[in-house]
């Protein structure tokens, strides 16, 4: 299995300050990995997994189930929580997807969480085919680099693989189903234009998430892939005064 260069998964060893950062769907580590640098700079210890079938092949996607991707991220957790005593976690779109499936399953292990234009539906018109089409049509067009900031480039597929699709749809339901019981200080970003994740997706999570430190800031400069867009650097700022706050 060849890994697209740059794709690779990366970490810094820091103090007992931790940090989980998780890519989107098609994506890879290229689109967080700014925002993950800046973290370790804080002494922090961060690391970026690169979740299975992602940053090789579109084809390789096609092969995992949602539960490869979550069984990563939480592997990563369990190591960082081994490390650190406080740990934190974030992500961009389905990194926020599984930032909050591992905030309903691990509870005040998890400090807070930070998400980036998270999903956890669709409106596509072609959601509802989903069940049947996953069967026999490998891939429909890609959704990568949707970024205002020319020049910018986040090691995406060029296709969306449609089994992986399917199984994106199945983790949201899970997802959704349990909303209730993420109870963690939540930090989410929205893009006002993003032409992958429709607002929807952020007021429902902000509307069924029980915890009550929870702040919403809207990007008026970016897109969906806002870690690489002209916002980057808000993000980077609140989130890094996010943890400080929660972690003093």
């Amino acid at each position: 299995m060849q890994i697209v260069p740059g794709a690779e998964p990366w970490s810094s060893d820091g103090n007992e300050v931790g940090v989980l950062v998780i890519h989107g769907f098609t994506g890879s580590p290229v689109s967080v990995k700014p925002w993950a640098e800046r973290l370790a700079a804080e002494g922090w210890t961060v690391t970026v997994p690169r979740l299975p079938g992602h940053g090789t092949t579109w084809q390789d996607a096609n092969t995992t189930t949602w539960q490869d991707w979550y069984g990563e991220v939480d592997n990563a957790l369990a190591d960082l929580k081994a490390r650190c005593s406080t740990v934190f976690v974030m992500g961009l779109s389905m990194g926020g997807t599984l930032t909050l499936r591992l905030a309903e399953q691990h509870g005040d292990d998890i400090r807070g969480i930070v998400l980036v234009n998270p999903s956890i539906h669709t409106e596509r018109w072609d959601r509802h085919l989903l069940p049947i089409i996953h069967r026999f049509i490998p891939s429909f067009p890609g959704i990568s680099n949707d970024i205002a900031k020319p020049g910018q480039d986040e090691g995406a597929y060029d296709k969306i693989p449609v089994k992986a699709a399917y199984q994106l749809s199945q983790m949201w339901a899970d997802v959704k189903a349990n909303l209730g019981r993420v109870i963690q200080p939540m930090l989410l970003f929205r893009s006002s234009v993003d032409h992958v994740v429709e607002p929807s997706n952020a007021a429902y999570v902000l509307l069924n998430v029980s915890t009550e430190d929870k702040e919403e800031v809207v990007l008026s400069d970016s897109y969906h892939v806002a870690t690489l867009d002209y916002d980057a650097e808000i993000i980077i700022s609140d989130s890094i005064e996010f943890v400080r706050r929660l972690s003093a």
